[in-house]
This record gives C-alpha cells, sequence and structure tokens, in this order.
C-alpha cells in the first residue's frame, strides 16, 4: 500500500494508491480488502496526535476502525481538525464512559419484538439487516452492535423480521438498515425488497446507507 506524497494529486483520482490498477480500484471487493483497519496502517500514512493514538488502541473494545482508500484519500493530513478526520480516526474521549451513559442510546432494544427489528412508531418499521459498514463513524448511535466490536452477538434474522411485517398493516414504511444495507450481495438485496414488495401494505421501502460517500465502487450496474 505504497503512496505519494505529492498534496497535488491527493484529492483527485486514486489518490495515494495511484500504483494501483484502475480495474482493483473500481472494485468494490478491492476497496473493502484494503480497508486501514490498524494502528501501523494509520500511521504509515500520517502522523497521529497523541489523543488519535490513543483512541485508535481503544477503537478494538468499542467500535472498530475501518476506512476505505478512496475516503481516506479525502482526510487532510495536515489538519487534526479536517472534518472528514473527526469523523474517521478515533479519539481518546471515546474511552470516557459515564455512569449515566446507555449502551442503547436510542432505547432501541425496548421496541425490538423480533431480531434485528425495531416497531418504536406505529407506521414505520427499522429493519436491521447487517451490522457490517464499509467504514465506521466515530460518531455512530448504534456502536454496540455495529462492527461487534463490543461482543453484541447480532445475528440479522430476515424470515422474522419479513414475518413480522407481513403480520403487522400498520407497518407501511420499511427503513433497512444496521450496519450499512448495500454491503450486502445483489442476491440478498434482490431477496428483501422482492419480499417487500410483496406486502401490500407496504407503501415506502428506505435505504439508510453511506455507501455512495465511502464505497461509490459499490453502485455498480447490477445494483442499479
Amino acid at each position: 500500500m505504497a503512496y505519494t506524497e505529492d498534496r497535488s494529486v491527493w484529492f483527485e483520482g486514486q489518490g495515494l494508491w495511484q500504483h494501483v490498477p484502475a480495474s482493483d480500484w473500481e472494485n468494490w471487493a478491492w476497496q473493502l480488502k484494503n480497508r486501514i483497519t490498524k494502528l501501523e496502517e494509520l500511521e504509515r500514512y500520517m502522523t497521529l496526535t497523541p489523543d488519535e493514538r490513543a483512541g485508535v488502541l481503544f477503537a478494538s473494545q468499542k467500535l472498530a476502525l475501518a476506512i476505505t482508500p478512496y475516503f481516506f484519500n479525502l482526510i487532510d493530513r495536515d489538519d487534526p481538525n479536517c472534518p472528514i478526520r473527526l469523523q474517521m480516526i478515533p479519539r481518546s474521549g471515546e474511552t470516557q464512559l459515564h455512569a449515566e451513559e446507555m449502551l442503547d442510546s436510542l432505547g432501541e432494544d425496548e421496541h425490538s419484538p423480533v431480531p434485528g427489528l425495531v416497531h418504536r412508531y406505529p407506521d414505520r418499521v427499522l429493519f436491521l439487516v447487517t451490522d457490517r459498514c464499509a467504514a465506521y463513524c466515530r460518531y455512530c448511535t448504534r456502536s454496540r452492535l455495529v462492527s461487534n466490536a463490543q461482543d453484541y452477538n447480532f445475528h440479522p434474522e430476515f424470515e422474522q423480521g419479513l414475518r413480522y411485517i407481513e403480520a403487522h398493516p400498520e407497518s407501511r414504511d420499511v427503513l433497512l438498515s444496521g450496519g450499512d444495507p448495500l454491503l450486502l450481495s445483489d442476491k440478498k438485496i434482490e431477496h428483501l425488497l422482492s419480499r417487500l414488495r410483496a406486502i401490500k401494505h407496504v407503501e415506502f421501502i428506505r435505504i439508510g446507507s453511506r455507501i455512495p460517500v465511502f464505497l461509490p465502487q459499490r453502485i455498480t450496474p447490477e445494483l442499479c
């Protein structure tokens, strides 16, 4: 994973990964395989502040570190206050846990009639279909289960969730989330959407995703 110090190309094309064949760079599986996930990888590309270094060392206990090469190119390595850098690189504040903090900060678990489905509002349901993302936002409100760093033991139950929606005609709005649903295979996405479209009382199907931001290579002709 060699890189160039030429700042003029950091935010253009393949940025730090100019040496990578374009066919690999445009392959979303390559982007996932080559994500930055370890302290030594980060320090190969940039100088971390002491605050960031402490946060990265703690990340495996709370919310994993993962940044796609595509998105990493957008970070200003000379500015610790770069907004994208603040989104992606852990800081020591993540180690500070207060007595009043809740693991489930949005209170989703108490509104979960079946694993992976939240029914808080009468006419809509939140369907959690994966615990993985292309990159992990440090402000994630679902960090208890996303990336599985906290051993939450989350296992999406597609069939239970689909049967629940079928049995509750008031559920007219379904939001697919997780994790990021667009990390699922095309086949699994098509299965979920087909099943939901077949439910007559479902009027809206939404997908909560940051894939277009973190991993635009995933938006393939086959997916569309």
